[in-house]
């Protein structure tokens, strides 16, 4: 390709996005901390630090930095977000102080709002509104649960029907049952 043929492609750099990352954000954290947003200068350390990116393909310093440039699409359709564990080791060893791990609930939150949510979580959330658990307790881990001394049922929905009752009815009036069952 000779220099006159060749494309030179701006990128057109917006806060928009990271902007309305805080501001939803901002219901459940507080805005100065999500604010740090804006101060990550890609130095990696959230990255090499981080324990689920040394078996995935998780780049959390990739999904930040496309967050400040903007790039609200491309953040929200990565399958990899779902990858991080939310064990907080970026936002604790991170030298600036930018709250990772937050920001990326927040960006979690928005993309399954918008449904961008992988089928394997979906059926996660399916199995928590009908019996209150991510994972159903099958027979066999029953009596593993007996074997170990407990119950052979955790002291969840499991035990107490009427607790199932009232997290079904809030997970129906909050919407978040319409938004699994797609």
């Amino acid at each position: 390709m000779s220099a006159v043929s060749r494309q030179v492609v701006v990128l057109q750099a917006s806060w928009e996005f990271a902007d309305e990352v805080i501001k939803r954000g901002s219901r459940i954290f507080p805005e100065e901390e999500l604010k740090t947003l804006y101060a990550c200068i890609q130095c990696g350390t959230c990255v090499g630090d981080c324990p689920s990116g040394r078996r995935t393909a998780w780049r959390i310093r990739h999904i930040i930095r496309k967050t400040q440039l903007g790039m609200r699409e491309a953040v929200l359709s990565d399958e990899t977000l779902w990858n991080c564990t939310t064990c907080y080791t970026c936002q604790e060893r991170c030298p600036r102080g930018v709250a990772t791990t937050d920001v990326i609930r927040i960006i979690r939150n928005i993309a399954f709002e918008e449904g961008y949510a992988l089928e394997r979580h979906l059926a996660v959330a399916r199995n928590f509104a009908k019996i209150g658990h991510a994972i159903p307790i099958t027979d066999e881990v029953k009596e593993k649960r007996k074997r170990l001394g407990l119950l052979p049922v955790p002291p969840t929905t499991l035990s107490y029907p009427k607790a199932l009752s009232e997290v079904q009815k809030i997970i129906e009036i909050d919407g978040f049952l319409k938004k699994i069952q797609r």
